[in-house]
C-alpha cells in the first residue's frame, strides 16, 4: 500500500491504499521523491484536458529506481532518475528520425498499472508522479547525477523540457534574436531562460501580475511588461519569436500580431480542446509562421542529460523554480497556491 493523489471525476483525494503491479519487460519501478504540480494536472481536474477516470495524477517527477523489468540495461536499482512523460516506442519512423514526441504509440494509450480496492486506476501522461511509486517505460527514466536535488530534478521532466525545448528545439532561437514571452508561470520562465541560454539579445516578458517581474528578470528577461501594449516600444519592428504560454486565444492573436518579418509564434499554452483562434491571413505573407509545439519537441534521453549538465554549470536555474515544497498530504494547499499564482512551481514531496 502507498500514498497517491487520485481524481475520480468529481473530487481529488490523497489516499494511502494504492497498489501497483511489478514492472514488466522494458519497464522500471520508480520510488518517487518529488513531483512538480503543473497546470496540466489541474486541467484534468477542471475538464480542460479530457482524461479517463479514475486516474492517479502527476507527470513531473524524479526519484530512485527500485526495480527493473526484463531487458532494461541503461538504468539499475539505486540510480537517480528524472522522468519524462514520453512513452515512445523507439522503433517507428518518427522515433528513428529523432522525433519521439511525434511517436503515435506515445499518445492516447493510457495504461492501468495502479489498483485500489481491486479496481484499476489509469496512469496520467504515462507517468503518475503523484504516487510514492510509479511504473514507466524504461525510455522515460533518464539517469541524473546522484548529487542533484530531486526536488529540482523533478521539474526537468515537464516544465523545463517544454519551455527550454520549445526555444532550442522547435523555434531554434539564435544569438541576437528578439523573444517575446507571454505568461511567466513555470513554462514561461523556462522559455525565458531557454532564450537566455540560446543567446537572445532582447527577451521581453509579459505578465498581468507585476509581482512576477523580479523572477522573470532573474531567469533572463531584459524587459517586463504587464500587457503586450508596450511591446512595440521595446521591439518597434516586432519580435523574431513570440511564445504564448497561457493558453488564451486572444493572447495567441497578440503573439501573432507582434511578430517581425520572418517571425515565429510558438503556441505552448493549452486552451480548451475546442478553442479556435483567428488571425489576419495577410499579416502572414512576410514569411511568418505559427508553430505548434508538443513537449518542447524534446528528445528526453538527450535533453534531460543536457539540462542536468547546464544546471550543474550554473546556466540553467532549477532550484529557483521551486517556490515551495509541500508534503503530498497538503495537495489541496499546493493547488490553491498554484491557482492563485503564488508559486512558480509547487513541488510535492514523499
Amino acid at each position: 500500500m502507498m500514498r497517491g493523489v487520485i481524481f475520480d471525476g468529481k473530487q481529488v483525494q490523497v489516499v494511502d491504499d494504492l497498489e501497483i503491479r511489478e514492472p514488466g519487460p522494458g519497464e522500471v519501478l520508480v520510488r518517487v521523491s518529488a513531483a512538480g504540480l503543473c497546470h496540466s494536472d489541474l486541467s484534468v481536474v477542471d475538464g480542460t484536458i479530457p482524461f479517463p477516470i479514475p486516474v492517479v495524477l502527476g507527470h513531473e517527477g524524479a526519484g530512485v529506481i527500485e526495480a527493473v523489468g526484463v531487458g532494461v540495461t541503461h538504468v539499475q536499482p539505486g540510480d537517480h532518475v528524472a522522468l519524462s512523460t514520453l512513452a515512445n516506442c523507439g522503433a517507428c519512423a518518427e522515433c528513428d528520425r529523432g522525433r519521439p514526441t511525434m511517436c503515435r504509440k506515445a499518445i492516447g494509450m493510457p495504461q492501468q498499472p495502479f489498483a485500489r480496492d481491486g479496481r484499476p486506476l489509469y496512469q496520467f501522461a504515462s507517468n503518475s508522479a503523484f504516487a510514492e511509486r510509479t511504473i514507466v517505460k524504461a525510455v522515460q527514466a533518464v539517469r541524473i547525477p546522484p548529487g542533484m536535488p530531486l526536488t529540482s530534478a523533478a521539474l526537468i521532466g515537464c516544465g523545463v523540457l517544454t519551455g527550454v525545448g520549445a526555444v532550442l528545439n522547435r523555434a531554434r532561437v539564435d544569438r541576437g534574436d528578439s523573444v517575446l514571452v507571454i505568461g511567466t508561470g513555470g513554462i514561461g520562465l523556462n522559455v525565458i531562460q531557454g532564450a537566455r541560454i540560446a543567446g537572445a539579445l532582447t527577451i521581453v516578458a509579459v505578465d498581468a501580475n507585476p509581482e512576477k517581474e523580479a523572477v522573470a528578470r532573474q531567469f533572463g528577461a531584459t524587459h517586463f511588461l504587464t500587457s503586450t501594449e508596450g511591446a512595440r516600444d521595446v521591439l518597434p519592428n516586432g519580435a523574431d519569436h513570440a511564445f504564448e504560454c497561457v493558453g488564451r486565444v486572444e493572447l495567441i492573436r497578440q503573439a501573432i500580431d507582434l511578430l517581425d518579418r520572418h517571425g515565429q509564434a510558438v503556441l505552448l499554452g493549452v486552451p480548451p480542446a475546442t478553442a479556435e483562434a483567428s488571425f489576419l491571413v495577410s499579416s502572414m505573407y512576410l514569411d511568418k509562421s505559427i508553430l505548434g509545439c508538443r513537449y518542447g519537441s524534446s528528445r528526453p534521453q538527450r535533453d534531460i542529460a543536457l539540462y542536468a549538465d547546464l544546471y550543474r554549470d550554473g546556466r540553467l536555474l532549477l532550484d529557483e523554480l521551486v517556490t515551495t515544497t509541500y508534503p503530498v498530504e497538503d495537495f489541496a494547499k499546493a493547488t490553491q497556491d498554484a491557482r492563485e499564482g503564488r508559486v512558480a512551481r509547487a513541488v510535492l514531496t514523499f
